[in-house]
């Protein structure tokens, strides 16, 4: 897979891609995103935009361009269901995902298609890397992020962990029909949901490039600490009891679920709540009381009683939300 990477030079029109773009109130970053399909350096693809009963100028926006971006009003569904509205709105056998609030580098097509080109048929969706972006479009420099290298994901990987954002995620068309859409019950985590499911019968590639650009800013929907907590408990439970894993790995799960409290404890830190990441990091150590073990997950030795260091001297400097 040395060459997957690589852009391909096409003699004849390569396969179309229907880049589904899903929007709601986000007129002021929309056109970016837009733009930034646009600019794509593969020569066979669409815009699918799906406006999820937005009530800002969106409407208004979108009427400014023509094919190949097609604009879409729905009434609100959420995110979830707009991103199925796209699926089945796509002209093409390739679909790829673009969140409102982000954008594609240049090369993000011709990259990801090459390397489902040059895999075996039974890879059906390829992830990226990304570079975190301010509310301006500006690099976040010292944002924590820890680059992936090119290789298979599968399934355990993404129960352990999410391993590639929404955005910039390239899939051939068929496979909704076969694993079914994004759940609409979902109100965040529904990717890792999909991820999931697709893992636990096709395959996934994540080319290991910086592809796409992530923007964080106060109105992502991953700043629900709750919500988000909620929704990861339920991906994990409805993956447990569909057996995608058989129950019977009983020290793997236990894994899953200690890692999840994990990332939840990151989660209210980063909202200033000391006392949940406490108790949350305490959870995730009775689960799974190895500090050195396959949940590590890249991590560096120790990984939480580095956080809890970090827990107690954000709680120190005061940095505290009620």
């Amino acid at each position: 897979m040395s060459g997957a990477s690589q852009p391909t030079s096409y003699s004849t029109p390569p396969p179309g891609v229907s880049v589904i773009i899903p929007a709601y109130n986000y007129a002021r970053f929309l056109p970016v995103a837009v733009e930034s399909c646009l600019k794509q350096d593969y020569p066979n693809f669409e815009v699918v935009v799906i406006d999820d009963g937005s009530k800002d100028n969106t409407r208004e926006i979108m009427a400014r361009y023509g094919p190949p971006v097609r604009y879409v009003f729905q009434a609100n569904a959420g995110l979830s269901d707009a991103r199925n509205s796209g699926i089945r709105e796509a002209r093409f056998d390739h679909v790829a995902f673009l969140d409102a609030d982000d954008l594609l580098r240049p090369n993000h097509l011709s990259v990801c298609m090459a390397a489902l080109a040059q895999l075996p048929p039974d890879y059906a969706l390829i992830g990226c890397d990304y570079a975190p972006i301010d509310i301006d479009g500006q690099p976040l420099a010292h944002a924590v992020h820890t680059a992936v290298s090119p290789g298979e994901v599968r399934l355990k990987d993404i129960l352990m962990r999410t391993r590639f954002s929404p955005t910039g995620a390239v899939a051939k068309k068929e496979v909704f029909t076969q694993c079914g859409g994004f759940d609409t019950q979902l109100r965040s985590t529904e990717d890792r949901d999909m991820w999931i499911r697709i893992a636990a019968r096709r395959r996934i590639w994540h080319v290991g490039q910086v592809l796409i650009e992530i923007r964080k800013h106060g109105n992502n929907m991953s700043n629900n600490a709750d919500r988000m907590k909620n929704n990861m408990a339920a991906v994990l439970k409805k993956s447990y009891d569909a057996g995608v894993v058989p129950r019977s790995h009983f020290w793997f799960w236990l894994q899953v679920f200690s890692y999840w409290r994990f990332q939840t404890s990151l989660i209210y830190n980063g909202i200033r709540q000391p006392l949940r990441a406490y108790r949350d990091l305490f959870i995730s150590v009775l689960l799974w009381p190895f500090f050195l073990n396959p949940a590590a997950n890249g991590n560096p030795p120790l990984f939480r009683l580095r956080a809890f260091l970090r827990f107690t001297l954000n709680a120190l400097r005061g940095e505290v939300k009620p």
